[in-house]
């Protein structure tokens, strides 16, 4: 340890300036002056009251060693989080537990989901014994019916049934979410942000159900909205400038304020935290000024633009909220933009029920299993919207598929594609040199696994007829030798 860091640490332990000199005289490093005596102390000129003093100082801070053993102790002394299993069994319902047991006897190996949505519609009726046994006779027949072949492509399959629908739909469609000017994009650009796991849609919106008294009562619904729509200083108050007397003047409008809910002293404080103007804000009357501390054209204009887009009241990224009724004819909120982590915070919002079309932002808040059910939620709703009915599980396996990893990965080369084992099959896809060329590089192997890569070589693709392999043995003719 250097002079200059001794002498900084004997300063901060509490000793003088000219005791610490001194004692640099003789001792270098602050371990050779913990283990000086007081003898050796007081032959520098130090007095006795003073070396007693610095030897007590110095003996109570403890070493590096001893206090990693105590924090080491009180680690391992502190109790550690015990997390408890819960395990939630199923309760069959008696009508379940019957079809449980026809199915058994018919060896009918239904998924358990079959079994309980026909439970569900058989619940409240008698059905007697044969009428159960043809019910579950015929579902057994249609699910048979939608099974997928053996060896069948399923990732084929789901393409070719969102890709055929996707040909069909409008270019550019917009639909009003129930209120007039709140528009979301619908039809293929939609479907095309859903695929592509962009960042923020082009037209970000909630839809915000409201609980208890707020659903009923239209001014609480309203006072809700206005602590969500994002306020600037420029919707409730015009700006004037006066150079003469080089300040500014904001007049705010009282109605305005009023449908706000905000008050002048509210205003005032926003403004006092903006760090332009902070310190400069007064109020006159109704009105609140803002006069420059130089006489400077430059700066009057830097403290307007300061404050011009300030925000007063709401949440970032809300530029509107609207009011409107559910189909229960219970009032929500429709916004244009979307701050979800914020939104489920204010009081009187359904946060359970609370959607947003931003699946990113999804991902982020709620995790990457609330990301999957967006991306089939949306994507279904931008399908049904157009029209097209689209079987769910494909779009279910393009979710997978997006979301397998824990993130949201786009279809494309920058998601899925890219990230494919085979060469050809991402050389096909985009940028086919650069991919070509860097396989090339690095000595990449194609064992052509998948239908791109054998159909672009010339061989049959391993999937269907392709995925077995005949072999005939011919029977010996009479005479031919063995």
């Amino acid at each position: 340890m250097a002079k200059k860091d001794t002498m900084n640490a004997l300063i901060r332990r509490g000793i003088s300036e000219e005791a610490a000199a001194l004692l640099l005289t003789k001792f270098r490093i602050l371990s050779d002056i913990q283990a000086a005596t007081q003898e050796e102390m007081e032959d520098l000129g130090i007095s006795a009251e003073e070396a007693a003093s610095i030897i007590e100082t110095l003996s109570k801070r403890p070493s590096r060693q001893a206090t990693s053993k105590v924090k080491k102790k009180a680690e391992e002394a502190a109790p550690l989080f015990v997390a408890t299993e819960i395990t939630r069994e199923r309760v069959y319902t008696p009508e379940e537990i019957r079809l449980m047991d026809f199915a058994d006897e018919s060896g009918y190996d239904f998924p358990m989901k079959i079994l309980s949505d026909i439970a569900s519609r058989m619940a409240g009726n008698e059905f007697d014994d044969d009428i159960c046994k043809r019910l579950l006779d015929k579902a057994w027949e249609m699910y048979n019916s939608h099974l997928m072949d053996k060896n069948e492509s399923a990732g084929v399959m789901a393409a070719h049934s969102i890709g055929e629908p996707g040909t069909q739909m409008n270019m550019r469609t917009f639909h009003y979410a129930g209120v007039a000017n709140i528009n979301v994009t619908q039809g293929l650009p939609r479907l095309i942000e859903i695929v592509d796991a962009r960042r923020a849609p082009s037209t970000p919106s909630m839809t915000i159900p409201l609980l208890g008294i707020a659903a009923e009562d239209e001014s609480v619904a309203t006072h809700v909205a206005s602590n969500i729509e994002m306020t600037l200083l420029t919707d409730v108050a015009k700006i004037y400038t006066d150079v003469t007397n080089m300040r500014i003047v904001i007049s705010p409008d009282a109605h305005k304020m009023d449908k706000k809910g905000l008050t002048i002293d509210e205003i005032h404080d926003k403004l006092g935290k903006i760090r332009a103007v902070r310190g400069l804000v007064e109020k006159d009357d109704f009105n609140l000024t803002i006069t420059s501390d130089s006489p400077s054209f430059k700066k009057i204009q830097a403290m307007h633009d300061a404050i011009k887009n300030a925000k007063i009241k709401g949440i970032d990224g809300v530029t509107r909220a609207v009011i409107s009724k559910n189909k229960d004819e219970k009032y929500e909120i429709v916004t244009e933009g979307s701050n979800l982590k914020e939104v489920l915070k204010v009081e009187g919002v359904d946060a359970p029920n609370v959607m947003t079309n931003s699946i990113q932002e999804i991902a982020e808040v709620l995790g990457v299993e609330a990301a999957r059910n967006s991306i089939i939620y949306e994507a279904g709703d931008t399908l049904g919207e157009a029209g097209l009915n689209v079987d769910i599980r494909h779009i279910m396996l393009v979710a997978d598929q997006m979301t397998n990893d824990g993130s949201v990965k786009a279809i494309g080369r920058h998601g899925v594609s890219g990230k494919k084992s085979s060469v050809l099959a991402r050389a096909a896809f985009e940028i086919t040199t650069t991919h070509l060329m860097h396989a090339a590089m690095v000595g990449e192997v194609d064992t052509l696994e998948g239908v791109t890569e054998n159909i672009i070589v010339g061989q049959p693709v391993t999937l269907g007829t392709g995925a077995v392999n005949l072999i005939y043995t011919p029977k010996n003719k009479k005479g031919d030798e063995e």
